[in-house]
């Protein structure tokens, strides 16, 4: 496998949903310099909502999608579904139809090929990943199951997992930033963060988040791309 870029290390990060703090979120990635892609679910961008979450009662409103091009400049856009399902509960034609019409939806939003993909609330298995590849434009798709490593796993692009998961894991992802930023890779290796930005607004841990952040940006020898440059290497 090669490199990225020339840089044996590489951060990425990956935001659900498509949701208004993605805004303030895009804020603090362009101040470190850092990059994300965001996966979004076209049929119900610019809907209003809210989620109750741990107890707090979260904004959960939906980028607009005659905003979705210039909100998400310079990150990346994916697929997240047109509506959000159980994917592994639909019909072989459903599941092609909920992601590809999804996909060639934000293509068209955002002005280039949208080619990767994050499962609806982590849900796929060998049949959805086999559908992806073989019925739609997706190139990658993200699960939510956390490796807690920075291996690559080249082989298995459809049902690609993670390393930490933030909002559950975020002492664990300082923990595995601050290994990071010390390892000595000889061969590729990628610190892949995700989550939803309006998890932030629960314990109210944005600065905290920022922390972080600061902590991982501006090294040299650090690749800092988005899921799509740094996973199709």
């Amino acid at each position: 496998m090669k490199d990225f870029y020339g840089k044996k290390k590489a951060i990425t990060f990956s935001y659900d949903d498509g949701v208004t703090q993605d805004i303030r979120l895009i804020g603090l990635f362009n101040k470190y310099g850092l990059k994300c892609t965001f996966n979004l679910n076209s049929a119900l961008l610019g809907k209003p909502g809210e989620l109750i979450r741990e107890g707090v009662r979260v904004d959960h409103t939906k980028v607009a999608p005659d905003k979705v091009r210039s909100v998400y400049e310079g990150h990346e856009v994916a697929t997240h579904s047109l509506t959000h399902p159980y994917l592994t509960r639909l019909t072989d034609d459903e599941v092609a139809r909920e992601v590809e019409e999804d996909r060639i939806k934000l293509s068209e939003l955002v002005g280039y090929e949208v080619t990767g993909h994050a499962y609806p609330m982590g849900d796929c298995d060998e049949r959805v990943a086999r559908i992806l590849r073989d019925r739609t434009g997706v190139t990658y798709a993200r699960t939510v199951v956390s490796t807690h490593n920075f291996d690559l796993q080249p082989n298995n692009l459809h049902l690609f997992n993670p390393t930490v998961y933030h909002h559950r894991e975020m002492d664990e992802m300082f923990r595995l930033g601050e290994e990071f930023l010390s390892l000595k890779a000889d061969e590729p290796k990628l610190f892949y963060i995700w989550g939803h930005a309006y998890e932030f607004d629960i314990h109210n841990d944005w600065c905290r988040f920022e922390e972080f952040l600061e902590m991982i940006s501006g090294r040299d020898d650090i690749f800092y791309g988005t899921n799509k440059e740094c996973l199709e290497i």
